[in-house]
């Protein structure tokens, strides 16, 4: 708030606060209704991660510092928003997730903390302590940044609900289509365990033919206690060929660049 009314006098955010959202939205971007040029910022106050409304607050400073002007009527922010960090080049929640990523990660900070190290769920959990956000947003911090070939994906229920590759293991062709596609998780999977596995975390090194790619695979999975949510990051052989991008289409790079982020924000400002 102190800074949108530096650098925004004529449309400072006035409001940041916690109400009742459908359990769909995590976090709104919204014009106030009593004082023209006014913003505020809201959060679902049913969430119970603190790191994962840390990441939707900064998630809707990014739509409030870049798009207010390209909605004046405000933003709402679907779970699945908070999540979409390679959408199509330039589509404004993929830009939000990642200025969010930037400001509570710092990339110098960021790169110290993982230079050297074992790729771990204990790192990576470091790094959502560190940072105070979520593992999901501290591992596709890390995925946007590793020369690993490896891919998150988030089970529910028994199927792949969504999925990241990094670029190097898109490269070799490695990626869900869980948005296309209905995919159930690999029967011998950790992730298709959860059944015997709730709240617990797992690790396992897979023969080839148990995840996608038909390779050797490290699988470590978090199963949630609701016993719907699993988060595997999956870890392939680096040795693998790379092969032209299977479908630049279906999974862009990712928008990621300081130099846009600046762009933009000094054109939403004109």
């Amino acid at each position: 708030m102190e800074y949108s009314r530096q650098v925004y006098p004529d449309a400072p955010i006035t409001l940041v606060a916690g109400i009742e959202l459908s359990s769909k939205f995590d976090g709104m971007l919204m014009p106030s209704p009593h004082a023209a040029g006014e913003w505020g910022i809201v959060y679902n106050k049913t969430i119970e991660s603190v790191g994962r409304i840390n990441f939707t607050l900064a998630h809707e400073l990014g739509h409030y510092l870049l798009h207010r002007h390209m909605s004046p009527a405000g933003i709402q922010c679907s779970n699945r928003a908070m999540l979409d960090w390679r959408s199509q080049l330039g589509a404004i929640e993929a830009q939000a997730n990642t200025f969010a990523s930037f400001l509570l990660m710092p990339l110098d900070d960021f790169r110290s903390q993982i230079q050297g190290e074992d790729v771990s769920m204990d790192l990576m959990r470091h790094l959502s302590d560190r940072y105070e956000v979520s593992i999901t947003a501290a591992i596709l911090k890390w995925l946007g940044m590793t020369d690993r070939r490896a891919m998150l994906v988030i089970g529910k229920s028994g199927f792949v609900d969504w999925a990241r590759s990094s670029d190097r293991l898109m490269k070799s062709a490695v990626f869900y289509r869980a948005r296309q596609q209905t995919i159930p998780l690999p029967e011998q999977s950790l992730a298709a365990q959860r059944g015997s596995m709730v709240g617990a975390f797992a690790e396992v090194n897979h023969p080839r033919g148990v995840w996608l790619g038909n390779e050797d695979v490290r699988e470590m999975t978090i199963f949630s206690h609701s016993n719907e949510i699993t988060i595997s990051l999956l870890i392939y052989p680096d040795d693998a060929p790379d092969t032209r991008w299977a479908n630049e289409l279906d999974e862009p790079k990712e928008w990621d660049t300081y130099d846009q982020f600046v762009a933009g924000i000094h054109g939403s400002s004109r």
